[in-house]
């Protein structure tokens, strides 16, 4: 613009009158709500604090106290937003032409895997050296199933992976530090050139699905030598790869001998992709920002791990943290789908009240915060067993094997519904993609079918109490330990113990059973830590039979404004 033309513009401007700051609004907006963050999801959350005080892990409170605020920043919203928004492609092949089969992801994912990683998400249990270590990172785990769920799946597999790799020292010498690194490195390249790295774990086949032993991948010995921690050519294929980015996975595959466990590097020491190509990646329902894929092995190289033919039990080291990671994630989902639901009806006035204080939504939203508590103690119940069965007791191992599969069916279970009502809370606003409320609703199902959907998981419940017919009486000695602090809670307890002795079709009630082990469970850990206005309303209408089939149908007579200011995090009062 010439000096005169810009002289004349301004001449021209300046008869216009001078607008007030708000001149593009037609209407004043009220009445709405404002995004939840800025506050601790760990340290304004009470029942957290009263989990960590009892582990005890006092020891990790700053980093969980650092978590907490991270999950709950500004920031992590927007990265999780991000990270969804613009979902991983599949590159196959660089522009020349060669097969590179590498992932693209939106810089925000790799940020959230760098901050959840640097804070040992995946790691604290095996590198703290502390008691209540799986308790410690349990509870990262929650808190980062609250700020992005996609992440917590490499994540999860990360910390479970520790024991099947334990099974051969030798690659678990060379293996875990690099994978239990607290230096997140998203870079496509063999391990010798990083600075950590994930896991991944694929079992499943298109013909098989959750019966593995139908597998038909095949593994035979790559030199003359052949067992434990030798070399193996693989063919086969995958149905379910989860994080095919990873730079280690966890495969089954059949050779002569039977089914056995493998362990497989992405890449190779001169800088190639592992003969594992892959196909497509999975168009998923929800956890968008994480990538799955079908893919097929072309004679890739694998370790075994263990003996030959005993691959399932390999397997089965591994895939019981990850249910228990899936019970914890479940509950952390649904404790961040009950604070948007409260942090909402809380901001928001209808008939010159707030909805949380209209008596309906209260009933509502007290009983998704007994449902939520109940899940929590329940997943964190299992976690402090670990580590008690880590450090050699034989009670815990017991409950372990029964109440992880228990924890998995059921707090999975139960996320698809709290989720549903939390967003019902929010009316129109939470079906609306820009707020966080579909994305948790399309994520509330996975954890139900991932490691074994409902069927599998309750039939688990029943193949751990008949080869291990221990486990039965240590379950029941566990909720026993309310005996005496809620007489509906007594029945229920020996009304189960009469249904476990049962064995006609035991196979066909193993959902009622599981469901049932579960609910006993939870009511005693309530009765025994909650506070007394939480345990009797839980009681009242999960085993008096006092409730509705759904969420807001708490009985008369209950503490509802002080169930739902227990379960309030940030925000005000």
């Amino acid at each position: 613009m010439t000096t005169t033309s810009s002289t004349a513009a301004t001449e021209l401007f300046s008869r216009l009158p001078v607008l007030p700051p708000d001149g593009y609004a037609t209407h004043e907006v009220m009445n709405q709500a404002t995004p939840f963050t800025g506050h601790n999801a760990f340290k304004d959350d009470r029942l957290l604090g009263e989990i960590a005080g009892r582990a005890p892990i006092g020891w990790a409170e700053p980093l969980l106290a650092d978590a907490g605020a991270t999950v709950a920043s500004a920031e992590v919203a927007a990265l999780a937003r991000d990270a969804n928004r613009h979902t991983p492609e599949l590159v196959s092949h660089d522009r020349f032409g060669h097969r590179v089969d590498e992932i693209a992801f939106h810089p925000a994912w790799h940020a959230l895997m760098a901050l959840a990683i640097g804070q040992g998400t995946h790691s604290l249990a095996w590198t703290a050296g502390k008691p209540g270590a799986h308790v410690a990172r349990g509870l990262l785990s929650y808190l980062w199933n609250q700020g992005e769920s996609g992440i917590c799946c490499p994540l999860g597999m990360t910390y479970s992976a520790i024991p099947a790799l334990r099974l051969q020292p030798e690659l678990a010498a060379v293996w875990e530090p690099f994978i239990l690194s607290t230096r997140y490195d998203p870079a496509a390249a063999p391990m010798q050139r990083k600075t950590g790295g994930t896991v991944g774990m694929t079992l499943t086949e298109k013909q098989a699905g959750s019966d593995l032993r139908a597998t038909q991948t095949v593994a035979r010995p790559a030199t003359a030598r052949r067992g434990p921690g030798e070399a193996y050519r693989i063919d086969g294929h995958k149905w379910f790869f989860s994080v095919p980015h990873s730079d280690v996975f966890v495969t089954l595959a059949q050779t002569d001998r039977g089914l056995s466990c493998f362990l497989l590097p992405g890449w190779l020491p001169d800088g190639t992709r592992n003969r594992l190509l892959i196909q497509r990646l999975k168009d998923k329902c929800g956890n968008k920002s994480n990538a799955s894929s079908e893919i097929e092995y072309r004679g890739a190289l694998g370790w075994l791990v263990g003996e030959e033919g005993q691959g399932v039990k390999a397997a089965l080291a591994m895939t019981h943290l990850t249910r228990l990671d899936f019970a914890i994630g479940s509950a952390g989902l649904m404790r961040r789908a009950l604070s948007e639901a409260i942090h909402h009806t809380t901001s928001r006035l209808a008939f010159q009240r707030r909805l949380v204080d209209q008596p309906l939504m209260q009933n509502v939203i007290a009983d998704l915060a007994i449902e939520v508590e109940a899940a929590t103690l329940l997943a964190f119940r299992l976690a402090r067993a670990v580590d008690d069965e880590q450090a050699g007791d034989a009670a815990a191992a017991l409950l372990v094997r029964i109440g992880t599969p228990v924890a998995k069916y059921w707090n999975c279970k139960r996320a698809v519904g709290v989720v549903h009502e939390a967003l019902e809370c929010h009316g129109g606003n939470g079906f609306i993609e820009e707020g966080p409320m579909a994305r948790l609703y399309r994520e509330a199902p996975l954890n139900g079918i991932w490691e074994g959907s409902g069927n599998v998981i309750a039939l688990d419940v029943l193949r751990a109490a008949a080869r291990t017919p221990a486990t039965v009486p240590a379950f029941l000695d566990e909720v026993r330990l309310a005996k005496g602090g809620d007489r509906r809670l007594d029945r229920a307890v020996d009304a189960l113990e009469a249904e476990l002795g049962r064995p006609e079709e035991h196979e066909a009630r193993a959902r009622r059973i599981a469901g049932r082990m579960a609910v006993a469970l939870q009511a005693s850990l309530l009765v025994r830590q909650a506070p007394a206005e939480v345990a009797d309303a839980f009681c009242a209408s999960r085993l008096d039979g006092d409730g509705g089939a759904a969420y807001g149908s708490l009985p008369a007579g209950l503490d509802q404004r002080a169930i739902v200011e227990r379960a309030r995090v940030g925000g005000e009062a």
